[in-house]
C-alpha cells in the first residue's frame, strides 16, 4: 500500500483489512480517536509502537511522557509538526511492508 493509497482509506468508516495493528492505531488517531489508538499500541512491543505511542502522548500534550516513550522507540522527540510526524510513521511503517 502506497502513502496516497493508504490516506485515501482515511475516508472510509473503517481500517483497511489489509493493513497491521500499528497502521491501524495512525488510521484511528487519524479519525479523532486517540483512546482507541492508543490501546492498540500499549499492547504492542516494539520500536515502532513506541514511537506512535509517544507521538500519541505529545499530541495529547503529556510531553514527560512522550519523551519516555521516544526514548523506548530508540528515537529523539520530534520537533516537527504533529501532521509531518505522522506522515513520517505512516511511511516508514507503510515502506517496511513492502
Amino acid at each position: 500500500m502506497t502513502i496516497a493509497e493508504f490516506r485515501a482509506s482515511l475516508s472510509g468508516v473503517a481500517p483497511p483489512a489489509n493493513i497491521d495493528e500499528l497502521l491501524t492505531a495512525l488510521w484511528y488517531d487519524a479519525h479523532q480517536d486517540w483512546d482507541r489508538a492508543h490501546e492498540i499500541v500499549q499492547n504492542i512491543d516494539s520500536a515502532d509502537a513506541a514511537w506512535i505511542h509517544a507521538y500519541l502522548h505529545r499530541k495529547e500534550g503529556d510531553h514527560g511522557n512522550a519523551r519516555y516513550w521516544y526514548s523506548r522507540s530508540g528515537r529523539s522527540p520530534s520537533n516537527r509538526s504533529l501532521e509531518d510526524e505522522w506522515e513520517e510513521i505512516a511511511r516508514t511503517l507503510l515502506e517496511q511492508t513492502r
